[in-house]
């Protein structure tokens, strides 16, 4: 008895010898074609209705394609209408071709021709399937019972396209259906047989696609089948190669990659990948993966928020938080190291001038997708030092010292050990003033006044007196110093902090205009070399200084 794996025949392979695609690289754009108005709408538990049709085709439009699959018109009435529709309420501009599709069936290729009435620019899409299995299973037909299908189809098509409008400009395309599962030599043969019935030349030519309709092999698989069949096709300069991979194993993506560098000139695919099964292929990530090799798509997707907005609204399908690109997720760091290296990109980008997008862990800007104002870096357990300075810094102007990162970041750490949770940039800005502005014990300073002084008989420099509240109690002190952190140093030494030694002092602008306050951080070590941060924020910098001596003073008491 056969184990279960073992009834599960493999993929033969293609007979190609000196394969050529593997040497070459993607150098520019396919034509695109978008089939979410047809696969990806009878992929869905509701399929949309014409208002939500016409939003998308005009999302669609807006992207940039010049090819849209509007729908199956034979199939329904709705289908019918919503093509109608398109038409007569002139939503279709005039450089964007509309494509219909119907099975070889001669009742559905005449429905179809009635429904393409009025249409500037069409794409008459036929096809019927070829595969080895569908011809023992389904059809109970040899291959030459499957070509007269398609050649009878070609005929009626060619003679009702003698009558149709002549202001229609209309071009044919061909699929032999499951063509992953279709002997080579048999797919080139319909093919074939199709382009001399329609007359295809290298003025008119015709688009053979070539589905995967069901992912059959690695896509090393499908790219020879692609390369064999564009090598043995006669007449192949009066062909388009089109491609329409499915994502039964996975690998839509890549075995759209490789099939174009086999000769693919085409690609029908949809947004984010929707379709029957595992979906058609994701144009959205094969574009930006164009993108970021520095190829011009010639799609608009600067505004990914608001196209998967449309998505999910007329699909009801929601875009994981993983999705290429797309995803909530896939711009954010949350590992220590990732984001240590984020943040030092970030930072090399900004200090170097660098005309090129050179930071790790992010192979696109985020920016360029329309993703500017989302957070790049958020904090949770796993996070490390640099996570939190970044936020700090990039969402609220607090630029901490590279020595507190440390410091901080274990601060964080524990705080995302005890909830369990993510920290959110709020909470992590609430974390930072509560440990470093608002720590008002054992020492508050309630007033104060700093005079500077030289000359007139007195001693050079600042001059320090006020009140400070220590244990419950209000004390007058004051002192002279070199500045005002020395002076108030001095004048608070009878309070048993004289044992402090200034390591570092760091002073920013925060905000600006009338609003803009001083921001300074101190560092301090005792006698016996433990250092130690304090932070203080005031509109005057002499007070935000003092203010951060007596955060690191507090903080330091408040670990003994």
């Amino acid at each position: 008895m056969k184990k279960a794996f073992e009834k599960y025949i493999p993929f033969p392979g293609v007979p190609i010898h000196n394969r050529e695609w593997p040497s070459r690289v993607i150098e520019k754009a396919p034509v695109w074609c978008s089939v979410d108005l047809r696969d990806g709408n009878q992929a869905l538990v509701d399929p949309m209705n014409v208002k939500e049709k016409l939003l998308l085709f005009k999302t669609l439009v807006e992207i940039g394609f010049k090819e849209i699959e509007v729908g199956f018109p034979s199939a329904s009435e709705t289908e019918y209408e919503i093509l109608r529709a398109l038409i007569e309420g002139g939503h279709i501009p005039d450089d964007v071709t509309i494509q219909v599709l119907v099975q070889a069936r001669e009742h559905l290729i005449e429905k179809t021709f009635e429904a393409i009435s009025g249409a500037k620019n069409v794409i008459f899409h036929f096809y019927n399937s070829t595969s080895t299995l569908q011809r023992k299973v389904v059809f109970k037909k040899d291959m030459d019972g499957i070509i007269e299908i398609a050649v009878n189809a070609a005929k009626l098509i060619s003679e009702l396209a003698k009558k149709a409008d002549p202001k229609t400009n209309l071009r044919f395309e061909y699929s032999p259906e499951s063509f992953s599962g279709t002997e080579m030599d048999n797919a080139v043969e319909i093919c074939h047989r199709v382009m001399e019935t329609l007359g295809a030349s290298p003025q008119n030519r015709m688009i053979l696609n070539l589905p995967s309709t069901v992912e059959c092999s690695t896509p090393n698989g499908y790219a020879d089948q692609i390369e064999y069949f564009c090598k043995n096709l006669p007449d192949r300069q009066n062909a388009i190669i089109s491609l329409h991979p499915h994502n039964d194993r996975g690998t839509g993506v890549a075995a759209t990659e490789l099939g174009l560098l086999a000769g693919a000139e085409r690609v029908e695919g949809s947004l984010f990948g929707n379709g029957e099964r595992t979906g058609n292929v994701d144009i959205v990530t094969l574009a930006l993966n164009m993108y970021t090799q520095a190829i011009d798509p010639q799609l608009d997707l600067s505004r990914i928020p608001e196209i998967r907005e449309i998505y999910e609204q007329v699909t009801k399908m929601r875009v994981h938080e993983r999705h290429p690109y797309a995803g909530d997720l896939v711009f954010t760091a949350f590992s220590g190291s990732h984001q240590d290296a984020i943040n030092k990109g970030v930072e090399y980008m900004r200090s170097s001038g660098s005309q090129y997008w050179e930071v790790p862990y992010l192979p696109i800007n985020p920016a360029d997708v329309g993703r500017q104002y989302e957070p790049i870096i958020r904090i949770n357990s796993q996070s490390g030092k640099g996570g939190a300075a970044y936020i700090l810094q990039t969402v609220y102007g607090y630029s901490m010292p590279k020595a507190m990162h440390p410091e901080f970041g274990a601060i964080v750490k524990a705080a995302c050990d005890k909830s369990g949770t993510e920290l959110s940039s709020e909470k992590l800005y609430e974390l930072f003033k509560t440990e470093y502005l608002d720590l008002a014990d054992p020492f508050s300073l309630k007033t104060y006044h700093v005079s500077h002084q030289s000359g007139n008989g007195s001693p050079a420099g600042v001059f320090f007196n006020g009140t400070i509240q220590f244990q419950n109690e209000d004390h007058k002190i004051e002192s002279r110093g070199n500045g005002p952190i020395d002076a108030f140093f001095n004048a608070i030494k009878s309070f048993g902090v004289g044992d402090y030694d200034l390591v570092s002092y760091d002073e920013q602008a925060v905000a600006s205009g009338s609003d803009s306050k001083a921001l300074a951080f101190i560092q301090l070590k005792n006698k016996k070399g433990a250092a130690i941060f304090g932070a203080g924020l005031d509109e005057d910098t002499s007070m935000a200084s003092i203010k951060a001596v007596l955060s690191a003073i507090n903080r330091a008491r408040k670990t003994k």
